[in-house]
């Protein structure tokens, strides 16, 4: 695999086995049968407690059976499970960096004990509801709501595009709260299976479709005060999740491109046009030469990311730029790659046009491009594009 740099050679050895046990599990579990998923939209499913078995929902945290493995490790495992697919990646990113993570940063004890350990072995799906049908780019401006109503909240609201949702049996509802002063955000832990929760499926999507994503729906749905994170409150709770999931989605974005990368070289050594195979000619070493040059330098975003955060000094702007460049990098990349398979290319024999059509989502999930952009543009001038 590209590593062009030699940065898998300051590997540890743990490490190593984390990178080698997802790319196996790929490469038996799930690459055979990726390309039907993505044509019917349906997630494999059967998978998910294998997932879990393998330690691949929030490795990263400790304690409650995880494993507290590095941060490298956490993103060597995103780059192989979006390798394989975007949807594979996402179902485990969110599960672990946007509903384990806020339990576990932000739950009462019992939450933890809960919740955590279901959680962690894929005996519990879970997912995060932020997003809104009329509000996207701007969740502060959330019209769900939660109010005060005895021993517990009544919640009422709509969410949007979430991942997982259709099949969670958890999820983390961010509402603001009406009945304390200025109304601040409020993450709450909503079992689908309470009155009032529907969590309908979104059908004939053209991007992302081996992932199962659907809405979520409250009417006057009733949750005890133990279903209330205890340990933040405002936009802090949500934002730092999704700070989470994008460095997951930083390192997830090169498996995608790397797995273009090595496609395209393969295809172009091995396919014979003109008496020899396509890769002797220039404007193909100068694809090939200009992909391993973009990824390469989008691997070093990532581990230098890694390194950060391990120390504790990593920025959510930071991560901006990383989730920016290398969503931006992968999406470039398989359009490149795509383009040397020629009329190959548009089929699922091949997982470039398929990794393309699942950049257009990643490049716009979890923070879009221009918004990454601005952020990123307040941050350099300390003048706010928002306001």
């Amino acid at each position: 695999m590209l590593d062009y740099v030699d940065l898998e050679q300051d590997l540890d050895a743990e490490e190593r086995m984390i990178r080698d046990t997802a790319r196996e599990f790929v490469e038996q579990e799930v690459r055979p049968d990726i390309g039907e998923h993505y044509l019917e939209g349906t997630f494999p499913t059967e998978l998910i407690p294998e997932m879990g078995e393998l330690g691949f929902y929030a490795p990263n945290l400790d304690g409650y059976g995880l494993p507290n493995v590095s941060e490298t490790a956490y993103g060597l495992l995103m780059q192989e499970l979006e390798a394989c697919d975007s949807g594979l990646r996402s179902m485990a990113s969110v599960q672990g960096a946007l509903v384990m993570y806020p339990i576990h940063a932000y739950g009462s004890e019992e939450q933890k004990e809960r919740w955590l350990p279901k959680l962690g072995t894929g005996e519990a799906v879970g997912c995060f509801g932020l997003t809104e049908p009329e509000h996207g780019s701007d969740p502060s401006a959330m019209e769900t709501r939660a109010e005060k109503d005895g021993d517990g909240y009544v919640l009422n609201g709509a969410k949007t595009w979430i991942t997982n949702s259709p099949i969670a049996d958890v999820a983390v509802v961010w509402a603001r709260d009406t009945s304390a002063d200025d109304t601040p955000v409020r993450g709450f832990l909503v079992e689908t299976d309470r009155d009032g929760v529907s969590t309908d499926e979104i059908h004939e999507k053209l991007s992302l479709r081996a992932s199962i994503t659907g809405e979520i729906a409250l009417d006057d749905v009733r949750v005890p005060e133990e279903n209330v994170l205890p340990g933040v409150a405002g936009m802090k709770g949500p934002l730092s999740c999704l700070t989470q999931a994008r460095f997951g989605i930083a390192w997830g974005a090169v498996g995608a491109a790397r797995n273009c990368f090595e496609t395209a070289r393969e295809y172009a050594k091995d396919r014979e046009q003109f008496g020899g195979p396509i890769a002797r000619f220039q404007l193909q070493q100068d694809k090939l030469a200009e992909m391993a040059t973009q990824i390469t330098t989008a691997q070093l975003l990532a581990y230098r990311l890694a390194e950060l955060k391990e120390r504790g000094d990593l920025r959510p702007q930071q991560v901006s730029m990383a989730k920016r460049n290398n969503v931006r990098m992968a999406r470039d990349q398989a359009r490149i790659a795509r383009e040397m398979l020629g009329g190959n290319g548009i089929t699922t024999d091949y997982p470039p046009m398929r990794h393309l059509s699942n950049m257009e989502t990643v490049y716009t999930y979890e923070g879009t491009h221009d918004i990454h952009t601005l952020v990123l543009g307040q941050d350099l001038t300390g003048i706010s594009a928002f306001e």
